[in-house]
C-alpha cells in the first residue's frame, strides 16, 4: 500500500503517524496527481515540508524530475535522507520561496500563502507564475478569507500547529480568492477554483492555473 510504504521511510512514531494521516485523509495529493500524471514536465513544490507530495508522486509512477524547497531546514533534512536512499531524481533544498532559480515546468504551492504578508503573497504568486512553462499548471491550495465555520476551524488549527512548533511561523494573512487569482489572470492564465475539503473541516480551496500557450 502506498501510504504505508511512504510512512515507513520516516523515523519515529510521530512522523510515521503524521505521514499516514496526511496521505490517507488529505485530498490534495490525489487531486494534484490526477492533473499532473500524464505530463512529462518537472514539478517544483514550494513549501514541500518533509517531502510527502514528492514521494507520493513517485509511488504513483510519476517519473519526471521533482524539486522541493522549504525554509525549514529540519524538514528538508528528513526529506533528503529519504530521497537519497529510496527515490530517484528528487532534489530538496532549504531556501526562500522567492529563490527558485531558472525552473520551468509545473509549480505546486500547498498551504503556504497564509504564512506570508499580503504584499509578499502577491510578490510570490507573480514570481511563481513566471516559472510555469507554456501550457503547464500552477496548483495552489489555500484558505480564502471568509465568515464561515470552516474558516474559523482552519484558523484554530493553524494556531495549534504554530503553538506545537510543527510550523516555524504563524499565519499572517488570509487573502480572498480574487487576490490569489489576480497575478495569474494578469498574465493570461486560465483559472479554476473549487472547494477541496472532502471530509475535512477546513476551508481549503484548490486553485488550478494553466499558463497560456
Amino acid at each position: 500500500m502506498i501510504v504505508e510504504r511512504i510512512a515507513r521511510h520516516y523515523s519515529g512514531p510521530w512522523l510515521r503517524c503524521y505521514a499516514r494521516g496526511k496521505l490517507s485523509r488529505d485530498p490534495v495529493f490525489a487531486a494534484a496527481f490526477d492533473l499532473l500524471k500524464d505530463s512529462p514536465l518537472p514539478v517544483l513544490d514550494v513549501g514541500c515540508g518533509v517531502g510527502l507530495f514528492e514521494f507520493y508522486l513517485r509511488e504513483r509512477g510519476f517519473l519526471p524530475p521533482l524539486c522541493g524547497v522549504d525554509f525549514d531546514a529540519a524538514k528538508i533534512a528528513r526529506a533528503q535522507q529519504i530521497a537519497g536512499r529510496a527515490y530517484r531524481d528528487i532534489a530538496f533544498a532549504v531556501g526562500d520561496v522567492l529563490a527558485t532559480g531558472e525552473f520551468r515546468g509545473h509549480v505546486v504551492l500547498f498551504d503556504v500563502l497564509h504564512y506570508l504578508s499580503s504584499a509578499r503573497q502577491a510578490a510570490l504568486l507573480g514570481h511563481l507564475a513566471g516559472h510555469v512553462a507554456p501550457g503547464a499548471l500552477c496548483l495552489i491550495r489555500a484558505t480564502p478569507r471568509g465568515a464561515n465555520w470552516r474558516f474559523r476551524v482552519t484558523k484554530f488549527q493553524e494556531f495549534l500547529l504554530h503553538a506545537s512548533r510543527w510550523m516555524k511561523s504563524g499565519a499572517r494573512h488570509y487573502g480572498t480568492a480574487e487576490e490569489i487569482a489576480a497575478p495569474f489572470r494578469a498574465r493570461g492564465f486560465a483559472c479554476e477554483v473549487r472547494p477541496l475539503w472532502e471530509g475535512t473541516p477546513f476551508n481549503s480551496h484548490f486553485f488550478v492555473f494553466r499558463a497560456p500557450g
